[in-house]
């Protein structure tokens, strides 16, 4: 299991009270006409209503398009305050665009959760999965590390011979669950459970496979599931 994330010193030690009026602050350096703007010099520069892309290459325009998204909520909500026709279609390379800038900022692999609670910012399930056929293929297309089939059950027998080792014992369903609140790398315990194809008892199952995985390694396990 992969290690808690640790920040640098200097990151970990920011006020965050401080931060969030620096933000402001920086936030503050463009009124909205202003921003506005810069959206239809550019649109009339490219002879048609930007795309956050475009806007980003658009050497004249000194605006970040984050910077658009902060003051007026989402990209085409600015273009509609500047007049511009906002695009019926967002293109394959704008929702990989959207999915890697998340992930930059979540520090880590998006989940449809994470999508869920950044709707105003990102394009939505339906959509991606419109596009992509799943999530999961739209991440692994936007560079995530993302496992598939087989790989998907090996990574949790690995995972799960970790958090075996720190437990003392095979981890249950509830030890699953609350690692996971500390790692959002690892599957879900459910997940791990649908991976397991077994009509009758797939969480033993599991740990059967993470018990085979520990002797391997030279541990131990007794009959009652402690090592």
């Amino acid at each position: 299991m992969a290690r808690p994330r640790r920040r640098h010193p200097a990151v970990a030690g920011i006020d965050e009270a401080a931060l969030a009026e620096f933000r402001a602050g920086i936030r503050r350096r463009y009124t909205d006409e202003q921003i506005l703007e810069q959206l239809r010099a550019s649109a009339e520069r490219l002879g048609r209503s930007p795309t956050m892309r475009e806007f980003a290459a658009d050497s004249e325009a000194d605006v970040h398009p984050q910077t658009v998204i902060e003051h007026f909520g989402t990209w085409n909500a600015a273009k509609r305050a500047a007049g511009l026709t906002p695009r019926r279609f967002i293109s394959r390379e704008e929702l990989l665009e959207q999915l890697q800038r998340l992930g930059e900022e979540l520090g880590r692999t998006p989940t449809a959760r994470d999508l869920d609670a950044n709707r105003r910012r990102v394009a939505s399930k339906s959509l991606i999965w419109h596009t992509f056929g799943s999530l999961s293929a739209a991440l692994r297309e936007a560079g995530f590390d993302v496992p598939i089939g087989d790989e998907k059950l090996e990574r949790a027998v690995a995972q799960g011979a970790v958090l075996a080792r720190q437990l003392g014992r095979l981890p249950r369903m509830a030890d699953w669950k609350t690692a996971r609140r500390d790692d959002r790398s690892m599957l879900s315990e459910w997940q791990v459970y649908r991976l397991v194809d077994i009509d009758v008892g797939p969480w033993a199952a599991f740990q059967f496979l993470v018990r085979e995985r520990l002797r391997e390694e030279g541990v131990t396990v007794n009959p009652d599931g402690s090592l």
